[in-house]
């Protein structure tokens, strides 16, 4: 009784944010202005806020043509003299935490500024919403009468002089409010653990005899942890260790490659799947309806948004326009400004718009994770709408993927080169790659027309890659569990090469 009186409570708390969500659905660019002037006046002292004269900004159309738009390389000085103590250099208040960006390959980790405002006013609120948001929509939802299982990054925080840095999970961890941990398993000891293997097995540890409601991760990682559940206790399925898991929400890469598999994990009718789009520098968008792929764009957490047309992209270089100019279904480059200290900051993300009353989004890719070495200007979106159909046909089940370019060689024509982990491979892997060429024909016009009589590009190359290929490579680079994932596509042969090898 006492448990379904918390759970009622804690959800009356969390719904009557709904509120100021609907407010900025009713005035989304009115938000938007009012938020753009409020950060640019927040951070006039600061050093960037005078070099960009901050103090004259009274318009859109100010802030673009006194602030350029930035890569992390053009503001990475900035950032290591914050993380040496400097303050007042990007943003107003003081900056004692940083997010180490979990790149694939090797290169050099990002340090993303990470101020107690964005914490709070995004990164904390966004989990709120996040479950406002589900229990506005499911009525029964009975999500506090057991635990959420969190899986967050694989790294501890570090000290470094006077500053923190780790996983962005890790310091919202850190962070938490004493009920979101109360509500929470593992405990924050076994959730911060820094060796990846032992900590998931400390978690397994700990929760199979927990009440598990909900389930909280990127979903390569979480499929590995419910994997080893299921090996340790024996059972057939998740719903027979945890009977009262009702939801997961899940986010960090694209979740239909993964749906069957969980669908065979958690076979339960009515069992929710809730997305969000989070990442180091802020938390973007969150699922706002059952069984919808779109992400509502959140417009009140403390970051300004403009956009690059991606068939007019050129880096820092591109001329950007805001919410307010956005049409549905055109690929674009995010840029955020934040109450983090980012300004006119290209994440690197591609989205489209899918509805603009209200704001709602799909996640196309990466601007750098393309294929545009022939003029096909493949992206993500197709590849993995392919592979959804070359599964259907063929009955495959995938686990991992990664894809690259054979170059021209003489007359010899290009090709894309693929490795695929599958969980479940088809019978004959011809007919799947001649299912995949054509579904990827079908959703490109441009790959289309460069494998018109294969002239340009050859039939596509798949390699089926030996069980346990993309963990053991990510485990060979230290890069095991949190927002690490395999690159799906590349311009070069380096992942390939070395996955090959």
């Amino acid at each position: 009784m006492a448990i379904q009186f918390i759970n009622s409570i804690i959800s009356w708390f969390l719904k009557k944010r709904k509120h100021q969500i609907e407010l900025f659905l009713k005035y989304p660019i009115d938000v938007q202005d009012e938020l753009l002037l409020k950060l640019t006046s927040m951070a006039k002292n600061t050093e960037f806020g005078q070099k960009h004269e901050f103090s004259s900004i009274n318009t859109y159309n100010d802030f673009t043509n006194l602030v350029p738009i930035q890569k992390y390389e053009s503001i990475e000085p900035l950032i290591e003299r914050c993380r040496k103590g400097e303050q007042n250099l990007f943003w107003p208040t003081k900056i004692k935490w940083f997010a180490k960006s979990s790149g694939t390959t090797n290169a050099k980790s990002k340090f993303i500024p990470v101020s107690d405002e964005a914490i709070e006013f995004c990164h904390l609120k966004a989990g709120k919403d996040m479950l406002c948001l589900y229990i506005n929509n499911n009525e029964d939802a009975k999500l506090f009468t057991g635990k959420g299982l969190r899986l967050g990054g694989s790294s501890a925080v570090y000290q470094d002089n006077d500053t923190y840095f780790g996983d962005l999970s890790a310091i919202i961890i850190e962070n938490m409010p004493f009920w979101a941990d109360f509500s929470s398993a593992p405990r924050q000891e076994t959730a911060l653990m820094g060796e990846w293997e032992t900590k998931m097995e400390a978690i397994i540890d700990e929760t199979i005899n927990e009440n598990i409601t909900s389930l909280v991760g990127v979903p390569s990682w979480m499929l590995v942890l419910l994997n080893r559940v299921l090996e340790k206790t024996g059972k057939n399925n998740i719903l027979e260790v945890w009977p009262n898991l009702e939801v997961y929400f899940h986010g960090g890469v694209n979740f239909n490659p993964y749906r069957d598999q969980y669908q065979k994990l958690i076979p339960k009718k009515d069992f929710r799947y809730y997305e969000t789009y989070n990442a180091s520098e802020g938390f973007f968008a969150i699922q706002d309806r059952n069984n919808s792929d779109e992400l509502l764009l959140m417009l009140d957490y403390g970051i300004f948004y403009e956009f690059i047309p991606m068939s007019e992209y050129h880096g820092e270089n591109s001329v950007a326009i805001p919410l307010s100019k956005v049409k549905k279904n055109i690929n674009y480059a995010v840029i955020i400004t934040t109450n983090g200290g980012l300004w006119r900051y290209l994440i690197g993300d591609t989205i489209k718009f899918t509805s603009t009353h209200p704001y709602r989004i799909k996640i196309t890719g990466r601007t750098k994770h393309h294929i545009n070495v022939f003029g096909e200007e493949l992206i993500i979106e197709n590849t993995e709408e392919a592979l959804k159909a070359a599964c259907k046909k063929t009955r495959a089940v995938i686990k991992d993927y990664t894809v690259g370019p054979i170059f021209m060689d003489g007359k010899k024509q290009g090709a894309h080169e693929w490795i695929i982990e599958f969980e479940k491979a088809p019978e004959n892997i011809n007919f799947f790659t001649e299912i995949l060429d054509n579904a990827l024909k079908n959703c490109n016009s441009d790959y289309e027309a460069k494998r018109y009589n294969n002239m340009t590009l050859a039939m596509p190359k798949i390699h089926k890659a030996p069980k346990g290929l993309f963990y053991n490579w990510l485990k060979q680079k230290g890069k095991l569990g949190g927002q690490h994932k395999v690159p799906r596509l590349s311009n070069d042969r380096n992942f390939i090469e070395e996955l090959l090898n």
